[in-house]
C-alpha cells in the first residue's frame, strides 16, 4: 500500500478571444469548411494576437488551478510547463511562469513531448512529490501554435489552435493518480516535425525562405499511428491499475481530430456519453489539448466523484502516454 497518493486538487485554462472559423479560412488557403470537418470535426479554433505569448496562457490557466485548490503560490514545490511553443528557447517558460505568479519556492522546468506533453508531465509531477520532493505542484500544458504554422499550407494550418490548461497537484490519503503508461518510437521523429531554428538548421535567411521553421507534419502516417497507439495506452494503463474499461466514467483523449478519437473509442469499447470532446471549438492545442478538456469536463460537471478518469495523449517524437484517475 502507498503511504499517499498524489491529487489533482484544481484546474484551469485559458484560451485567446480571437475566434477564427473554417469560413475563415476558406478566404485564406484553398480549403472549405465541408472538407476541415468531414475529416477533423473540426470547426473553429483560438489564435492569439502578435503580442500575447504562452505564458500569457499558462498564467492565467494556473491563477484558475490554483484558484480552485485554494492554494497560494508561494504554497508551490514545483510547477512544469509542457509546451512545444515557449516564449524562448531559454529560460524555461516555467521559469517566466514562476516569476509572474511569486512562486518564489518552486523548481521550475519545461517538458518538451509534442502533444503528449501534458501526460508527460503529469507523470513527472506525480512522482516528484511522490518521492518527497515536496506536497504541491502545478502542472501547465500551454501553446502559442499559431506561431509556428505555414498559413500557405492548407494540409497543417487549419488543423491547430492555441490554448493552455492547468491543473495543481498535491499529498492526499484518498486515492488520485493510480496509474501511468508513457512510450515513445524516436523512428518516427520525421513524421512531425520543425527542422529549423536549432542545431541542426540554424535560424539564416535560406532556413526561413524554405519555410523550415514551420511544423511538417505526414498527416496519413500520423493518423494510422494515432489510432493505434490511442488504443493500447489505454488498455495498458487501465490494466496495470487493476481494471477494466467498462469501469471508466469518462475518457478524454488528446484533441487532434474527431475521426481518430471516434476510431480509438470504438477499438476500446467505450460508448460516446463517456468520451469528451471539444476538438471542434479549439482544434488541436498539443500539449494544452488535454488539460483544457480536463477543465471542461470539471466545469461541466461530467467528472463523477470516485469516478475513473482515463486521459490519452499522442504526439510528435513520436510519443504517447496514457494516466487513470480516481476523481
Amino acid at each position: 500500500m502507498r503511504d499517499h497518493w498524489v491529487r489533482i486538487l484544481g484546474t484551469g485554462s485559458s484560451v485567446p478571444e480571437k475566434i477564427l472559423t473554417n469560413y475563415d479560412l476558406e478566404q485564406m488557403v484553398d480549403t472549405s469548411d465541408e472538407w476541415i470537418t468531414s475529416r477533423t470535426g473540426i470547426k473553429e479554433r483560438r489564435i492569439a494576437n502578435s503580442n500575447e505569448t504562452t505564458s500569457d496562457f499558462a498564467l492565467r490557466a494556473a491563477q484558475q488551478a490554483l484558484e480552485a485548490a485554494g492554494i497560494s503560490p508561494e504554497e508551490l514545490d514545483l510547477i512544469m510547463v509542457a509546451t512545444v511553443t515557449p516564449d524562448m528557447l531559454f529560460p524555461a517558460t516555467a521559469c517566466l511562469l514562476q516569476r509572474d505568479l511569486g512562486a518564489s519556492r518552486a523548481a521550475c522546468l519545461d517538458v518538451e513531448a509534442g502533444c503528449t506533453g501534458f501526460v508527460y508531465a503529469l507523470s513527472m509531477a506525480e512522482k516528484y512529490l511522490r518521492g518527497g520532493g515536496g506536497e504541491k505542484a502545478l502542472v501547465v500544458g500551454a501553446e502559442t501554435l499559431s506561431k509556428i504554422l505555414d498559413w500557405q499550407d492548407r494540409s497543417t494550418c487549419v488543423l491547430f489552435g492555441d490554448g493552455a490548461g492547468a491543473v495543481v497537484l498535491g499529498l492526499g490519503e484518498e486515492p488520485g493518480i493510480l496509474a501511468d503508461c508513457l512510450g515513445s518510437d524516436g523512428g518516427g521523429a520525421h513524421l512531425l516535425e520543425i527542422p529549423g531554428g536549432c542545431s541542426r538548421f540554424p535560424a539564416s535567411h535560406q532556413t526561413v525562405e524554405n519555410r523550415l521553421h514551420y511544423i511538417k507534419m505526414n498527416g496519413n502516417e500520423v493518423f494510422k499511428f494515432a489510432v493505434r497507439i490511442m488504443e493500447e495506452a489505454s488498455r495498458r494503463v487501465v490494466q496495470k491499475a487493476g481494471f477494466s474499461l467498462d469501469e471508466v466514467s469518462l475518457f478524454i483523449p488528446h484533441q487532434a481530430n474527431i475521426r481518430i478519437i471516434q476510431s480509438a473509442s470504438r477499438r476500446l469499447g467505450i460508448a460516446s456519453e463517456r468520451v469528451f470532446v471539444n476538438v471542434h471549438k479549439y482544434g488541436n492545442t498539443s500539449s494544452a489539448s488535454v488539460p483544457i478538456a480536463l477543465d471542461e469536463a470539471n466545469k461541466e460537471g461530467r467528472l463523477e466523484k470516485e469516478g475513473l478518469v482515463l486521459l490519452v495523449g499522442f504526439g510528435a517524437g513520436l510519443t504517447w502516454g496514457s494516466t487513470l484517475i480516481r476523481w
